[in-house]
């Protein structure tokens, strides 16, 4: 899919993990403008400087959120000169409107039918994502394989995204605990299912089957039934994981950003991405392992990317980052598969991801075999097929956590969990690195060994 220079200005979407929206509506005639939510970063990283809540009440702004450990605050103010005034200062790095992000349905995805025997084994018959990262379940003989720390401490993943369902029968023994940025959501329950899925993936102990089948999970939920996350409340999840001192992080969202082009994101959208950044290495210098889809535009998002249509700009996925883990999708024939993206340094590994066989046509939607989707929890108590990249990423974030599981808590860095996520991975397509597969396709049992 590309997106021409005809596409309407501000809205970006996404097959799966998210949409980047830009800008506002413009007020007209003598209606007060609406109230817009900016980002101001500030130069230093690590505080906020003395004097920022004036300075930004000086600009016509109102302080709505404090990031004090990324030097970044959000704003909101209906003053249209806001940023105007507010980059004048020379304490100010990057300043924009903030963006969102929106959990939108997977790149496929298709009902289960339960079994009449409401008890029967699910991962047996239809993981076959499972099987293909653990080796058919080899990686749980080995040590750490099966999720537990050498000195008995427990593996946390958390998850950003919907929430988890932590009632299910497959996923309550190994909830850790939740917590939710949503306003006026205070609970952590899934709403939405794309969470309760990815955590299936990540840690399921029951009829079906999760990467690591002992590791707990703890939700951190950013999107509410049907509405958007703020830039802020992402980054703003991702420190206090890392504050919680979790192991790993998933983060099966994300969006696009462009540059040098004016008639879509320029150099507002700069603040969003700082954030992010600043947000991703906060985590990272606290020992936390992070891990991010691809996406679901079947494009190439190296710069400059094909998501740029006829542009000469360049593209961006948010959020990244090259200390992070950037996971494309895979099929069961360990093919890519047809919506994932790829690109050159900007894919780490490949992950089961799920398609729709081998004789599926994506022109005419013919030939389509719901079971090369991948099966795990969805909120209920029940199950469904679901494909992305955002049911590859948990694969990997999973695999981050059985690794540290077998070396012991805080005995890795995170770039050491990386290397050996990609020097155990299975070469796939072109010998060595390659922009489809990366480093090749993750094993649970070489990562062991």
């Amino acid at each position: 899919m590309t997106l021409k220079k005809g596409f309407m200005a501000g809205v970006l979407s996404t097959a799966l993990c998210a949409s980047a929206v830009f800008g506002g509506a413009a007020a007209t005639g003598s209606a007060q403008a609406p109230e817009k939510s900016y980002l101001v970063v500030f130069k230093n990283e690590n505080t906020l400087p003395s004097g920022y809540q004036e300075l930004i009440e000086k600009a016509g702004g109102k302080v709505s959120d404090k990031l004090e450990k990324v030097g970044a605050v959000e704003v909101s103010t209906a003053n249209p000169n806001f940023l105007t005034a507010i980059k004048k200062s020379s304490s100010v790095q990057d300043a924009g409107v903030q963006k969102k992000l929106y959990p939108e349905s997977p790149a496929v995805e298709a009902a289960f039918t339960p079994e009449a025997d409401a008890s029967a084994d699910l991962y047996n018959s239809l993981q076959w994502d499972i099987k293909q990262v653990t080796n058919n379940g080899e990686s749980w003989t080995l040590p750490g394989g099966t999720g537990k720390s050498v000195d008995g401490n427990d593996i946390v993943v958390g998850v950003i995204d919907t929430g988890i369902d932590y009632t299910h029968p497959d996923l309550k023994d190994n909830y850790a605990y939740g917590k939710s940025f949503v306003p006026g959501y205070p609970d952590a329950m899934d709403q939405n299912s794309h969470g309760t899925h990815v955590a299936g993936s990540i840690a399921a102990k029951g009829r079906t089957m999760g990467v690591g089948p002992d590791l707990k999970v703890a939700a951190y939920r950013v999107f509410g039934p049907t509405g958007g996350a703020e830039t802020a409340h992402i980054a703003e999840a991702l420190m206090t994981a890392a504050d919680d001192n979790v192991d790993v992080v998933n983060m099966s969202l994300g969006g696009y950003d462009w540059f040098q082009n004016p008639e879509y994101a320029t150099k507002d959208t700069v603040a969003d991405v700082r954030l992010f950044n600043r947000a991703i290495q906060y985590a990272i210098k606290k020992g936390v392992t992070v891990v991010g889809s691809a996406g679901n535009n079947a494009v190439d998002i190296s710069s400059p990317g094909k998501l740029s249509g006829d542009d000469n700009g360049s593209t961006h996925r948010s959020p990244s980052s090259q200390s992070m883990i950037r996971v494309s999708a895979g099929g069961q024939l360990k093919n890519l598969a047809f919506y994932s993206n790829y690109g050159v340094g900007k894919i780490d590994v490949i992950a089961p991801g799920g398609d729709l066989g081998p004789n599926y046509d994506p022109a005419t939607n013919t030939g389509r075999d719901n079971t090369y989707l991948c099966l795990a929890t969805i909120p209920g108590g029940g199950y469904g097929y679901k494909g992305g990249t955002s049911m590859a990423a948990p694969k990997a974030a999973a695999l981050a956590g059985v690794i540290i599981a077998q070396h012991g808590k805080d005995k890795l860095s995170p770039s050491q969990v990386k290397h050996i996520v990609q020097s155990s991975s299975e070469d796939l397509f072109k010998n060595g690195y390659d922009g489809e597969a990366g480093h090749g396709l993750i094993n649970a049992v070489n990562a062991l060994k």
